[in-house]
């Protein structure tokens, strides 16, 4: 109990001393869709990766304290480390099954608490969704928790540089309806779900 009060505390303080800035000062950051968010029960937030700072600016964005999924070397990165803990981050080798992880957002959910998943695993060039994978459909269904689709526009390329001089894009965070978790875990289902979250995304995108 004590440790989810300290969590509270710090993703607040994080969120408005850290990310509120970078946010709304750096990257005019906009959100669209506010009234698609669960208000009291927990879910999957389900979105495309386009960048580094993808996880602090929709956690702020959306105004719920979302724990993500993150690759474990993220937590050696200076600052950014520290932020995303502080945000609920937990760690995940890529590439390997971790049960942990999984133990770990199942508990989360069960606890009320959301979580963050980007689809693809990783961070993609075109900032798009191109190769979803399906555990958030199964951890949905497991959970029985709702999925929000989520688009972040413009985080593969928030600084351009021309002449030496840094220009910022601006963000759009794009909040669509949620999507029942899938009615079983076959892989059709699994299948049909992601691909749906998929197309909401990449339509949220434009």
């Amino acid at each position: 109990m004590k440790n989810d009060i300290f969590q509270k505390i710090t993703y607040q303080l994080v969120s408005k001393i850290f990310v509120l800035p970078i946010y709304k000062v750096l990257f005019k950051g906009h959100l669209i869709g506010r009234e698609n968010i669960p208000k009291k029960d927990s879910f999957i937030m389900v979105s495309n990766h386009g960048s580094l700072l993808d996880p602090p600016l929709l956690g702020h964005a959306l105004g719920r304290n979302i724990s993500f999924m993150a690759k474990a070397e993220l937590f050696k990165i200076p600052f950014l480390g520290f932020v995303i803990k502080a945000c609920g981050a937990y760690p995940v080798n890529r590439g390997i099954a971790d049960k942990n992880t999984i133990k770990t957002a199942c508990k989360k959910l069960s606890n009320n608490n959301c979580i963050g998943i980007f689809i693809d695993g990783t961070r993609q060039k075109n900032g798009r969704v191109n190769k979803p994978k399906q555990g958030a459909a199964l951890l949905s269904f497991k959970n029985q928790k709702l999925l929000l689709p989520v688009a972040i526009v413009n985080s593969h390329r928030l600084i351009r540089f021309k002449f030496c001089i840094p220009f910022f894009s601006k963000i759009v965070i794009n909040v669509g309806k949620p999507v029942q978790p899938p009615q079983s875990s076959s892989r059709d289902d699994l299948h049909s779900v992601t691909m749906q979250l998929q197309d909401d995304i990449n339509n949220l995108i434009g």
